[in-house]
């Protein structure tokens, strides 16, 4: 056995608290030249076992159990062989890769580095190296590719240069640490794709680590299903997704949308573990009546000014002549891959960009009025009517104020409330609508989880009572399992408002699930709208059947 894990136990201390143990009696077996997915939820304990075989946990951890690798034992191996086996015979890549490689050296040196540290190498022969790692992985122009710094590269480029510095000594077992997660579906599919070559190529065995088991069906040989520290599942991937044995894993095959049919609600882990009929919420959703039109865009263009020198600039266009109407009570689908313009679109709508033409009419009880002509003071009454959930929970919320403060500040500039407590107790009510408790109002934004963090940056939004919300892949960053439980906040709460919602995102499949109508971006430009129904049935624009075609598909997307 090239890996072997047995009672693996992870305990942390946290000042002069009691360990909170992270990990619990975890086994495993990676063989020789295989795919094992290490799947679950954040906070499950995947990443930290797998950072535990190269003893990378910082040290308040204390780790029990045993880890052997080719027979040998790598929890009491000394430290000087373990640096000496890190990267040589087992190698790592991160989930996020601007955080993995040095902002202030191009990539090429980077990668370089790796082989000039174990094989003494020139140079000028590590560096040729370098440019024949970056072809095998697939970088275009890998010899100009080298010298560019990470920034200059997109974040599947990125992640390809991590997979380079991974695969320079050759080692026996590769980890991947959600090496997908944050990609676009075509760019994951080509990472999926990469790895499971290279691992044929190299005689590779790879521990994928991921809470996406529509993946895991793609890549893996044999999956180790893991909940709160603990293992709940394992065995081949074909008898996991025929016959699940575990509520849990049950759970992580359900939750995610599916392009086949549109249920009333999304199932979600407790629904399985507490055995609850699902049979009322697998009923198919019938189509939304949508009102009167309440936003109409025409020609709307943006372009951003680049410098090409010290004293010259040029104009590059990210939205080209972008039109579609959005009616009341109905969803809006924008999808694309990252640079396609769709995120600029919604920040344009919202003022947040300039526009450089083109009309954003809002419809009201008068005549429609022109968001776009409008000066500062004239916006603000309408910024009431259109809000926007970001992307990243994390990023959108200021850490210095308590959910409290961040939900009644925007009432307060918006003069809604009669004062302090009527505020509060609104917010508290918003707090209760989006299912988080009201002592939540007194804590701190780092006291929560990504997706109750989420559900409060959608809280915040509903304090202006919007009639237009803009959702900019507000659940890409989210397991699956929460982000159903998002998906159907959103629905509930478009049901009880009447919200038209503009849905952005690069998830095809959750963009079926949530959208009536989807518009289509690639290269600033809108290449195909259509009824959401007839777009998934029948694509027509070549991108489209692109994108629907890198939807991961578990089983069903695996070669035969």
């Amino acid at each position: 056995m090239l890996l072997s894990v047995k009672d693996l136990t992870v305990e942390f201390q946290v000042g002069k608290q009691a360990p909170r143990r992270a990990v619990r009696g975890v086994s495993f077996d990676v063989p020789p030249n295989r795919v094992v997915a290490l799947v679950g939820e954040s906070g499950s304990g995947k990443s930290v076992s797998a950072m535990s075989i190269l003893r990378l946990l910082p040290k308040n951890a204390r780790v029990g159990g045993s880890i052997r690798f080719c027979g040998e034992e790598l929890l009491s191996m000394p430290a000087a062989q373990m640096r000496a086996l890190r990267g040589s015979a087992i190698s790592f890549v991160f989930q996020e890769p601007m955080s993995s490689l040095n902002p202030v050296f191009p990539v090429g040196e980077q990668i370089a580095e790796v082989l000039r540290a174990h094989f003494r190498l020139s140079r000028s022969d590590a560096r040729a190296r370098a440019i024949e790692l970056c072809a095998e992985v697939g970088l275009p122009d890998p010899e100009l590719r080298v010298a560019s710094y990470p920034h200059e590269l997109s974040g599947g480029q990125q992640q390809r240069v991590m997979i380079a510095m991974a695969l320079a000594c050759k080692p026996k077992l590769l980890i991947a640490d959600e090496p997908t997660t944050a990609l676009d579906v075509t760019i994951q599919k080509q990472i999926l794709e990469l790895l499971a070559r290279l691992g044929r190529d190299h005689d590779m065995s790879v521990l994928f680590i991921t809470h996406d088991l529509g993946i895991v069906g793609e890549i893996a040989d044999y999956a180790i299903v893991m909940q709160d520290g603990e293992v709940r599942e394992q065995g081949g991937v074909r008898q996991i997704f025929a016959r699940p044995a575990h509520p849990y894993t049950r759970a992580l095959l359900a939750c995610r949308p599916s392009l086949d049919q549109r249920p009333r609600r999304l199932p979600v882990v407790a629904d399985f573990l507490s055995g609850r009929d699902l049979a009322a919420d697998s009923m198919a959703r019938p189509p939304r009546t949508g009102g009167d039109v309440i936003l109409e865009v025409s020609g709307l263009h943006k372009s951003f000014r680049l410098r090409d020198g010290v004293f010259s600039s040029r104009a590059v266009p990210a939205v080209s002549d972008v039109s579609f109407t959005l009616r009341r009570g109905q969803t809006l689908g924008v999808v694309g891959e990252s640079g396609s313009g769709k995120t600029t679109v919604g920040l344009t709508l919202m003022r947040l960009h300039e526009a450089t033409a083109g009309k954003v009419l809002l419809h009201g009880a008068g005549s429609p009025t022109d968001l776009l002509g409008l000066d500062e003071a004239g916006m603000m009454p309408y910024r009431r009517r259109i809000q926007i959930v970001f992307q990243n929970p994390y990023a959108s919320l200021n850490p210095r104020f308590t959910i409290g403060q961040i939900l009644t500040e925007p009432m307060r500039i918006h003069s809604i409330g009669g004062g302090v407590a009527e505020r509060e107790s609104m917010a508290a009510q918003l707090l209760a609508r989006v299912g988080l408790p009201v002592d939540s109002l007194r804590r701190y934004p780092h006291e929560f989880s990504g997706g109750q963090r989420q559900r409060i940056a959608i809280a915040r939004c509903l304090t202006m009572r919007p009639e237009i919300l803009i959702c900019d892949e507000s659940v890409s960053a989210l397991d699956v399992s929460v982000q159903a439980q998002v998906l159907n906040l959103l629905l509930d709460l478009q049901d009880e408002f009447h919200m038209a919602y503009i849905f952005i995102s690069h998830d095809l499949a959750v963009v079926r699930y949530m959208a009536d109508e989807v518009m289509v971006m690639s290269q600033g430009r809108a290449v195909e709208i259509a009824n959401s129904e007839e777009i998934y049935r029948n694509p027509q624009n070549p991108y489209t059947r692109k994108l629907l075609e890198s939807i991961p598909r578990g089983l069903a997307g695996r070669d035969p």
